[in-house]
């Protein structure tokens, strides 16, 4: 139930952005902001809260994890503005996901052995995937005919359901090495953060891009430098540098950090444009993206159970392959498209490719890894996935945002349809507000205007969207591309058994 309610959670969002942009009178850069930021925390402090977990208890920090998620899920409940959102949904929801994830995985390895231990990991593993395939229908159910505030309070019933059971949970306790690497931890959270904030700043217009990100990238490099000195030095550091040792985990976390960066774009880009471009509400776009999450749900039950005796990387470079296929035949598409009836097959295709990677990429990534750290690798895999959701879910919005701002501005100013006084004030009234409004909307702003330039502003608006959709979901495609590359490699490299059961090990 608590897997069940993450999952759903990031769908909820997704599909209800318009109703949310509108409710709070808030902007889509804002929403799709904090969206990125929530996958952030939990990202930066994954590994960080796995340590916390071991310290205090594992039981207590699912606890804590459950009720953090819960105050994020009533903030959304409550919220009367942007603020809230980012403040308690973003951070501390994203914070009690880095702390129940992990607490999660060790109190089934913990208290379950052999067949039940499988059986425990396989049922958390398909609620997580249940609730990805039906996620987009059932928030989109809930926002179009209740409402989204309606969607997060039963994540509350839910964890109030879960909590009220919590003495059924044994707590399993830590006898491994207690210190803590500190300069690992803060180099993380800066490393990680820095980027994907820098990336939310420039998204924003605000100041200080530049140095933002500067310093997340020398922090990157800083903690790379550290743990290899850490381990040098036998001190205790945060990941293992050896880890990357070993080259079929180095080009699996690549390939699994390319994989959520592809799912994160695409599932950020899409929902702005059937909501704000084809005016869908949030019934239709969830029926929309469903394609998209049933096939990426049934290729990947499929392909976990008939692999056979075909190489896991073989599966990978398909997977990537299909999906730049599907996403990349939108793009030429999106002039044309005026209902969602256009995506069906390309998110089908696109849908397969994401679930073949699923499939496989987690347990061809863990298969090198000693049994004794397989904890460990996989909260590296776990950190790594976060980050690309992250940075797709930034970036791609971003891109998306800002090209629709600068196309509007380019194509009113200097446009002989539009008288020349009419032209600076068209632009500045609506560089802000296009991206929240719908064509509808737009065209009840500029009812002032003489037919002929409401009709050229309306077209122009269009356009614009257009190309800021085409060129957000290149975000996604360039990444799948590069996925592909990186699963040439992973081909040429010798297949390696699993050292350890790694059921389960691909939670969050």
């Amino acid at each position: 139930m608590a897997m069940f309610v993450l999952v759903v959670d990031t769908s909820l969002m997704n599909v209800s952005i318009a109703a949310v942009i509108r409710d709070l009178d808030t902007t889509a850069s804002g929403v799709q902001a904090a969206i990125a930021l929530e996958a952030l925390v939990s990202a930066a402090f994954i590994l960080i809260n796995s340590k916390v977990g071991d310290l205090i208890g594992r039981r207590r920090a699912y606890v804590i994890g459950l009720c953090a998620y819960a105050t994020g899920a009533m903030a959304m409940v409550l919220a009367q503005g942007l603020t809230a959102i980012i403040v308690f949904w973003a951070i501390v929801g994203g914070l009690g996901a880095s702390l129940l994830l992990p607490a999660m995985q060790s109190l089934i390895h913990g208290n379950f052995t052999g067949p039940a231990q499988r059986q425990a990991y396989a049922l958390v593993g398909a609620s997580a995937a249940i609730a990805a395939a039906v996620g987009p229908l059932l928030g989109g159910f809930v926002t179009t005919y209740l409402s989204w505030r309606v969607g997060f309070a039963l994540e509350v019933v839910i964890i109030a359901v879960v909590l009220s059971q919590i003495g059924l949970i044994h707590d399993v306790p830590f006898t491994g090495d207690r210190s803590i690497d500190v300069p690992g931890a803060v180099l993380s959270v800066l490393g990680m953060g820095g980027v994907v904030l820098g990336i939310l700043l420039w998204q924003e217009g605000a100041e200080a891009v530049g140095i933002t990100l500067a310093v997340g990238a020398a922090s990157l490099a800083g903690l790379a430098m550290w743990l290899v000195r850490a381990r040098r030095s036998d001190r205790p550091a945060l990941i293992d540098p050896d880890l990357f040792r070993h080259p079929n985990f180095t080009a699996g976390v690549t390939g699994q950090m390319l994989q959520q960066i592809t799912l994160g774009g695409a599932m950020i880009a899409l929902p702005l444009f059937l909501q704000m471009t084809l005016e869908y509400d949030a019934m239709k776009a969830g029926l929309s993206l469903a394609p998209l999450s049933l096939s990426m749900f049934g290729a990947a039950l499929l392909a976990g159970r008939r692999a056979g005796d075909r190489r896991p990387a073989s599966i990978i470079r398909i997977g990537f392959v299909t999906t730049v296929v599907g996403l990349g035949a939108i793009i030429p598409l999106v002039p044309r498209i005026d209902s969602g009836w256009w995506l069906v097959l390309p998110l089908v295709v696109a849908g397969t490719g994401l679930g073949l990677l699923v499939s496989q990429l987690n347990a061809y990534t863990l298969a090198p890894v000693e049994e004794d750290r397989v904890s460990e690798a996989a909260g590296v895999n776990s950190a790594a996935g976060n980050f690309g959701l992250s940075f797709g879910l930034a970036f791609a919005g971003g891109i998306m945002l800002a090209t629709l701002s600068f196309a509007f501005t380019d194509m009113v100013v200097g446009n002989d349809a539009i008288p020349a006084r009419e032209q600076q004030l068209i632009a500045e009234a609506l560089e802000h507000d296009a991206e929240v409004m719908s064509r509808t909307q737009l065209d009840a702003l500029i009812t002032d205007q003489p037919p002929a330039v409401e009709e050229e502003v309306l077209t122009i608006n269009d356009d614009a969207r257009d190309i800021s959709l085409q060129v957000a979901l290149l975000v996604p495609v360039l990444a799948a591309l590069l996925g592909t590359v990186n699963s040439f490699r992973m081909v040429r490299l010798p297949d390696v058994r699993p050292s350890a059961d790694l059921g389960g090990l691909d939670l969050g």
